[in-house]
């Protein structure tokens, strides 16, 4: 049996800690033979557990502790600390662990909720179970989130090989925002959210671009986000906007752009993967 669920890039500019959208990168995780304890064979490297002490594991057995240990073999293509949902991921895989060997019968709208708890926040962890773009808040320990089509486009995605670990990304925001900033900044955010639903990404590129939130902050973390934002500028993309926390960076681009601005950001003299993705409408699945 297998389990797969897709990366995912939250913020999109303004919509901080509040919008996510779900990519075509995966994390896959096959359920083998059952054995004496967990084991977990991975192909990320670093300090990753091989053990129940791994995430997908952890996550599983805390929703249900009586599950029988297993073989499982992991597989990603969603780099770990690049701002593309690598934790999120591994949470709702060990949902969906725990819900495939545990028969828990778990409705999707349980499996947000469930990760959400666990990650603090909807934006990454909707969409990686739902699809799609997902606008979501966690209110007083509950739970409101819209899922909806995002508009037709290229994506773009400047990968760097560097890490940024989200911690360090928080570290540099502020602890508050002046009154009329954060007013400005919701009413863009608004506005984006508006244009996303209306079909408009060339007003909702302006809005993503105008963030307050947090890519002004970020920005010395991620110096190669301004000479991005112009080749895709200068080439007719939307908008360019970190991905998550960073450091990847997305372009969102009309489809007769695609190849190009890829080519162009190939041609920059960065230590960088450069991808061409597409929205992932289907969330997290479960394959005999």
């Amino acid at each position: 049996m297998r389990i797969r669920v897709p990366a995912t890039t939250a913020n999109l500019g303004p919509g901080f800690d509040s919008c996510g959208l779900a990519l075509t990168l995966y994390l896959t995780l096959d359920i083998g033979a059952a054995r004496d304890d967990w084991y977990i064979e991975h192909n990320i490297g670093g300090d990753i557990p091989h053990d129940k002490t791994n995430v997908i594991i952890e996550t599983a057995l805390n929703l249900a502790p009586d599950l029988a240990p297993h073989y499982l073999t992991m597989t990603s293509d969603i780099p770990p600390a690049r701002g593309l949902g690598s934790s999120s991921a591994a949470v709702v895989a060990g949902i969906e662990l725990a819900n495939t060997l545990g028969e828990l019968n778990l409705t999707k709208e349980e499996k947000v909720r469930i990760a959400a708890e666990i990650e603090g926040h909807p934006d990454n962890v909707a969409p990686a179970v739902l699809g799609n773009w997902v606008v979501g808040a966690k209110l007083d320990g509950e739970d409101f989130y819209v899922r909806h089509l995002f508009p037709d486009c290229a994506l773009i995605a400047f990968i760097p090989k560097a890490e940024l670990l989200t911690s360090e990304s928080r570290g540099v925001l502020p602890d508050a925002l002046p009154f009329k900033e954060a007013v400005k900044a919701s009413s863009i955010a608004n506005v984006m959210i508006a244009a996303i639903l209306h079909n408009d990404m060339k007003l909702a590129g302006e809005m993503m671009e105008r963030d307050l939130w947090h890519e002004k902050y970020r920005s010395k973390l991620v110096p190669h986000l301004p000479q991005i934002r112009e080749i895709a500028s200068k080439q007719g993309a939307y908008a360019t906007c970190l991905s998550g926390a960073g450091p990847t960076v997305l372009v969102f681009a009309p489809r007769s752009q695609a190849n190009t601005l890829q080519t162009s950001l190939q041609n920059l003299k960065m230590d960088a993967d450069v991808l061409l993705l597409e929205v992932e409408g289907s969330g997290a699945e479960i394959f005999q």
